[in-house]
């Protein structure tokens, strides 16, 4: 079995874990809530709300979080970087199965539709995406960030940024100084443009997060000190750009409607991920005509069904 079959398999198995310890932890809280409204209605004043974490639920659904990412981290050692930020997109097949056999929802023809595109894209993936999985030392890891195509990659997502950025910071202002008709545009535009600065700037945590997984894997193998500069540049600038992703996240979440913005986050950061690592590892060089076409085939019916998954607002699944 090639090591990024191995990958592969880890990846999808973390990214149903993690999807699976998040329900969890809603039902946690939901729990929590619905006790809480038992004794409201019940006129008893002198009850107080127990901590979430004392719902058996909710601590399952942490054991499954922490486990999901942990694999997802290994993962990173053994397959391609673009290959493994696409797989991520198998949690929504299996957040439907765990909405159909655990809470009981009614799945929908659209959903299903949705899934079926994110099935057959991620079949074109794995089947036409880069197979290769070496091993690099830190030295041509350093090496890679010197490469002109990385250079130019870098210098194109600071413009990315910088004009996404902008437009957001305009269209605030349009918003609440101009007519009912702009804001109608901008309401699809500004979280538009604040996803894509998140994600072009959170979606760097996996090159660093591969990077690190490849010289833990280095570290297993041979005499190398894990020990370096090199190191714990990479760790912080993971740390910095995982928490940038978060912050963004939670902050997004507050600011827009969660039917907007959830499909366009996970667009934005799959998009990015595939992209740095496909310039920052050159897996371009062993991609053919045929397999490039695939490839974006793939990604569009990812994509596609990533955004038919965005449910009406007044329907559920």
């Amino acid at each position: 079995m090639g090591d990024w079959i191995i990958g592969a398999l880890i990846n999808i198995v973390g990214s149903v874990g993690i999807n699976f310890g998040t329900n969890l932890l809603k039902l946690g809280h939901d729990q929590r809530e619905k006790l809480s409204l038992i004794n409201n209605s019940e006129g008893n004043e002198k009850f107080v709300p127990k901590s979430v974490m004392h719902f058996q639920t909710w601590r399952i659904g942490i054991l499954f979080f922490a486990a999901g990412n942990c694999l997802n981290f290994m993962s990173f050692a053994y397959a391609a970087q673009s290959l493994l930020a696409a797989l991520g997109s198998i949690q929504f097949v299996s957040n439907i199965a765990f909405a159909y056999f655990v809470l009981n929802k009614t799945i929908s023809v659209k959903v299903m539709v949705a899934t079926t595109f994110i099935v057959f894209g991620n079949i074109f993936l794995v089947s036409f995406g880069n197979h290769q999985s070496p091993v690099y030392t830190p030295e041509q890891l350093i090496a890679k960030y010197s490469n002109l195509v990385f250079v130019l990659y870098c210098m194109s997502l600071v413009f990315v940024v910088a004009f996404n950025h902008y437009l957001y910071r305009s269209g605030e202002t349009i918003i609440s100084n101009s007519s009912k008709n702009a804001g109608t545009y901008w309401r699809t535009m500004l979280p538009f443009s604040y996803a894509v600065v998140s994600g072009a700037i959170g979606s760097c945590s996996v090159l660093f997060a591969k990077s690190l997984s490849n010289m833990m894997r280095l570290t297993m193998n041979s005499r190398y000190e894990f020990h370096s500069w090199f190191t714990y540049s990479i760790v912080l600038l993971f740390l910095c750009t995982a928490g940038f992703w978060m912050g963004r996240l939670n902050e997004g979440l507050s600011l827009f409607d969660a039917i907007l913005i959830v499909p366009m986050f996970q667009i934005a950061w799959t998009f990015f991920s595939i992209c740095t690592g496909f310039v920052y590892f050159q897996e371009y060089q062993v991609f053919d005509t045929l397999r490039i076409i695939m490839v974006v085939l793939g990604m569009t019916f990812v994509f596609v069904g990533i955004s038919l998954l965005a449910p009406d607002d007044t329907k559920g699944l």
